[in-house]
């Protein structure tokens, strides 16, 4: 499986307990899982050394939306049940996301589905840019059903969902949208998209890249990921008569390398980002980046002399390399990480790793610290 579509499956398994991560994995144990069903999508139109070669491969069947129920008593039992969704995995692990009841899944196109053609031929740049956002009604689990698709810019990278489900936030790549629109607010009710609104970003400059937006957990607030100038800021979305504007809120803080994607810790007291370290300065970008790290941002950790909040860094921690996926435990106490290695090279790259791996990590929800725990490789 390509790691980017196990980091999705990663991202939407809302609850299993601390114990199932530690224990080896095991199809004839008894399943401890807590949520009600994985959620992810699946990418039919490339190798993952296209990234390296731009050589597509051959055909693997059409683009997937998967829902895994969590009903069976023992992991063996769990059965996927899939309808086609056009998307792509070059992109952060975030093109999917379902909406807090569970009941709708929305689905980012970042490249449209292969042309036909001699796939021999067939190249990364045969991809034209995607500009859907679909909609699943999961209600159902053993049959999902796309019941909307809504024309956005072009080249949305991820989805993300406010708190109680009724605004979504779309991230647009640089080079699809033309820079002129890098995010998307579009009102979600009863699973029906509304217009969207594609308001001004600021401190974001002409040409960054806003790769992935998430929500805070108790209010209408979003942490903005500029991977371009590794940093992180915070806004705050505020309706004015019919339209939605963004109000910068505390300072921008600066990270690491390569920032991907974030995830807020369930109190809302700490934001997790996991930073890549690739860049125009590693060789083929990423093909020989160095480990990876995660680090913890703290909310209003105090007040600057306008009185507006200041936000912290307050932790950092290494994982492997290419730590693409992320999540944050339920209860707030552990961080993962999916990393890629160098698992996606071709097979006569004398580089590859021909694994995968995890990182586990412990994190105090109270002062953000955290600190690896163990490494499993794939």
């Amino acid at each position: 499986m390509n790691l980017k579509i196990f980091a999705l499956v990663l991202a939407t398994l809302m609850s299993i307990s601390a114990k199932t991560i530690a224990q080896t994995w095991d199809r004839s144990a008894p399943g401890d899982f807590q949520g009600r069903y994985l959620v992810s999508v699946s990418d039919a139109d490339m190798l993952a050394s296209a990234y390296v070669d731009g050589k597509l491969g051959s055909r693997e069947g059409k683009d997937a939306i998967s829902v895994i129920p969590l009903t069976g008593k023992q992991i063996r039992d769990l059965r996927a049940y899939e309808t086609e969704a056009s998307n792509s995995v070059a992109g952060p692990p975030a093109a999917v996301a379902v909406t807090p009841d569970g009941r709708y899944a929305l689905v980012v196109e970042t490249f449209e589905q292969r042309p036909p053609g001699d796939w021999q031929n067939q190249t990364f740049t045969d991809l034209k840019h995607g500009k859907r956002l679909l909609v699943f009604d999961l209600s159902n689990p053993t049959r999902p059903t796309q019941v909307q698709e809504l024309v956005i810019a072009e080249r949305p990278t991820s989805v993300s969902i406010n708190r109680d489900g009724s605004l979504v936030s779309v991230t647009f790549h640089p080079k699809g949208s033309g820079a002129k629109t890098p995010l998307a607010l579009i009102p979600l009710n009863n699973g029906r998209l509304g217009q969207p609104i594609y308001p001004s970003v600021s401190p974001l400059p002409q040409g960054h890249e806003l790769i992935h937006t998430t929500w805070h957990p108790t209010e209408n607030t979003l942490a903005l990921v500029n991977t371009s100038a590794a940093e992180i800021s915070f806004t705050k979305v505020v309706r004015q008569a019919n339209n939605l504007e963004l109000q910068p809120w505390g300072n921008v803080v600066k990270i690491e390398k390569a920032p991907y994607i974030a995830r807020f810790t369930p109190d809302g007291r700490h934001l997790i980002v996991n930073n890549l370290f690739w860049g125009a300065d590693v060789q083929g970008t990423w093909n020989e980046a160095p480990r990876g790290s995660v680090v913890s941002i703290r909310l209003k950790a105090d007040t600057q002399p306008d009185g507006s909040p200041r936000h912290a860094l307050v932790s950092r921690a290494m994982t492997s390399v290419s730590p693409e996926g992320l999540t944050v435990s339920p209860n707030g106490r552990y961080v993962v990480t999916t990393n890629l290695e160098r698992s996606y090279l071709p097979y006569n790259d004398n580089r590859i790793t021909w694994f995968s791996s995890l990182t586990l990590m412990t994190l105090d929800p109270q002062t953000g610290q955290l600190k690896p725990s163990s490494r499993l490789s794939l």
